[in-house]
């Protein structure tokens, strides 16, 4: 791979800078593609952008930059994309500095701004030399998520269409899912969910399927039938309800016939239900009975000791005597009959009893 050094100045690096959405970000009159496939979205804080634009005001050196040539004699950004931007939308008037945007300032501050010299690497290699660069040099920056890293290995045409649903600022996987969903859209979180529930988790494996598709409409297709299913099974939103896998509960339970109606008093009956712990789990425990999915509470130590001291160490299943620390509390009546993790529902039972009881 070849590697020289060059100096660009603010003025030429944002000469017909344009964000074009699907089309691209370009800079440098129309020469540098400053955000190739393998790139993540534009994820800086308002805090860490101002930082950038301190750094150029005050004509402090900024961190090393990295292109790539192009066989067309164009330029992509390998590194730097998050400064490029910075830099680019300031100068654009799209952002204002210490209360001033870019027009505001007076002539001579203009061209300070414009003549400050950044330190641009330009390297030429292949696309799989350009990708390993990338991956390395990236690492002394803001981490990579695994997707983003997904989305750089398998970049084609399916990435760049299934982004246009999954990761830009109002998508329409935000306006249907965003209250089922969690993680950063622009770190492609609900990219990675979308893939996750479709795959049933072989993201790797789908995206290297489809990798050059024409477009990801089986995806955003699959997506809004999980969303739609989700709303008719559980009509009634309750903020437990973000973060459930929707994905996996829609695979094993969508062809099943389900009435609403009912599942919505037991979800009520449930998020009464002082013993069940984590709410959140209620969502998949009406679906296929798994008690693990509620944690339900969990006997006191003060319960435990007073059901040993009652019993006298011996366990009711087996009639043996037992140290405490050899025993373990167990619902009298089971927890889905109606009984309560209370001490007067609280037995001792052996280890070996407990979990031979567990298994029936």
């Amino acid at each position: 791979m070849k590697i020289q050094l060059r100096k660009v100045t603010v003025r030429d690096l944002a000469k017909d800078y344009a964000d074009n959405n699907e089309a691209g970000v370009v800079g440098y009159s129309g020469q540098l593609d400053i955000r190739p496939p393998y790139q993540r979205e534009f994820i800086y804080k308002d805090k860490q952008r101002d930082a950038v634009i301190e750094t150029v005001f005050k004509n402090f050196p900024l961190n090393v930059m990295y292109w790539s040539e192009r066989s067309d004699d164009s330029y992509e950004v390998i590194d730097g994309q998050q400064r490029t931007i910075s830099i680019c939308q300031y100068v654009a008037g799209d952002f204002s500095y210490k209360g001033r945007y870019f027009y505001n300032l007076q002539v001579d501050e203009k061209d300070k701004i414009l003549n400050y010299e950044l330190m641009i690497y330009i390297c030429s290699g292949t696309d799989s030399e350009k990708l390993d660069w990338f991956q390395t040099i990236n690492i002394a920056g803001a981490e990579l998520t695994k997707q983003e890293l997904r989305n750089a290995v398998y970049a084609g045409s399916w990435v760049t269409d299934a982004k246009r649903y999954f990761s830009k600022a109002g998508c329409p996987a935000y306006g249907i899912g965003s209250k089922y969903i969690t993680g950063e859209l622009n770190r492609q979180a609900y990219l990675e969910t979308a893939i996750d529930w479709i795959s049933k988790g072989d993201i790797e494996g789908y995206m290297a399927l489809h990798q050059n598709d024409p477009d990801a409409s089986q995806l955003w297709l699959h997506f809004q039938a999980v969303i739609a299913w989700v709303k008719v099974t559980y009509p009634i939103y309750r903020k437990e309800m973000k973060a459930v896998p929707w994905g996996d509960l829609f695979n094993d339970h969508n062809k099943k016939s389900l009435n609403s109606k009912i599942l919505e008093a037991e979800v009520t009956r449930l998020m009464l239900d002082e013993d069940v712990e984590r709410k959140k789990g209620i969502y998949s425990y009406l679906l296929d009975r798994k008690e693990k999915h509620l944690s339900i509470r969990s006997f006191s130590s003060a319960m435990r000791r007073e059901a040993y001291e009652r019993q006298q160490g011996i366990c009711p299943d087996c009639g043996k005597h037992y140290e405490l620390e050899a025993m373990e509390a167990d619902h009298i009546t089971p927890w889905h009959e109606g009984g309560k993790t209370t001490v007067a529902n609280c037995q001792m039972l052996c280890k070996e009893d407990n979990r031979r009881k567990g298994g029936r």
